[in-house]
C-alpha cells in the first residue's frame, strides 16, 4: 500500500459540503481515508480577490498507480461541478496529489510532490497537522521545517 496525501479545497457554494462529498467519493472510488486534517479557512492564493477557501488534507493508502489516482480525482472533481475556466479561478472542489509515497513523478499531466506545496501555507498547515515529520523527497526537509521557513503570509485559520 502506498501513502497518498491529497489536498482538497473549495471556495464556491457550500464549501463544507463539497469537502465532505469529495472525501466520501475518494473513499468509495480510490481507497478508504486513513486520516484527515482539520479544515482551514484560507485566503485565496494566486488570485487574491476571490472568495476564501476551505482546505483540508487527507491521507489514504492505495495500490492504485499515481496516474489512476489522478484519473479518479479528476472524475470526482467533474462530478462535483468543477469547471476549469481560468488558472487559480474559483472552484466547487479542487483535489491535488501532494505526495504519492516517496515517489518523484514528472509526467506531462502530473508532478509529484506537488510543485508548489512548499510555498503555500494553506497546504502546509493542514499537512503539518497529520504528517509533521514527513520528509519531502526532493527538498529533504520535513513538513514542519518547510512550514517554519515559509514566506507565505496569507491568513490560514482552523475552522
Amino acid at each position: 500500500m502506498i501513502n497518498v496525501f491529497l489536498l482538497l479545497g473549495s471556495n464556491l457554494g457550500n464549501r463544507n459540503l463539497f469537502l465532505h462529498r469529495a472525501i466520501s467519493r475518494i473513499g468509495q472510488e480510490i481507497a478508504p481515508i486513513k486520516q484527515t486534517s482539520p479544515v482551514y479557512e484560507t485566503q485565496s492564493w494566486g488570485k487574491t480577490d476571490l472568495p476564501d477557501y476551505l482546505n483540508q488534507v487527507i491521507l489514504l493508502q492505495t495500490v492504485l498507480s499515481a496516474q489512476k489516482v489522478l484519473e479518479k480525482i479528476l472524475a470526482i472533481e467533474i462530478e462535483l461541478g468543477r469547471k476549469r475556466e481560468e488558472k487559480w479561478g474559483s472552484r466547487t472542489i479542487d483535489i491535488d496529489i501532494l505526495f504519492y509515497g516517496d515517489e518523484i513523478i514528472k509526467d506531462v499531466n502530473l508532478t509529484v510532490p506537488h510543485p508548489q506545496l512548499h510555498n503555500r501555507r494553506f497546504t502546509l498547515e493542514p499537512l503539518g497537522m497529520i504528517a509533521p515529520n514527513l520528509v519531502h523527497p526532493v527538498l529533504n526537509k520535513t513538513i514542519l521545517e518547510l512550514k517554519n521557513n515559509l514566506n507565505d503570509d496569507l491568513t490560514v485559520k482552523k475552522v
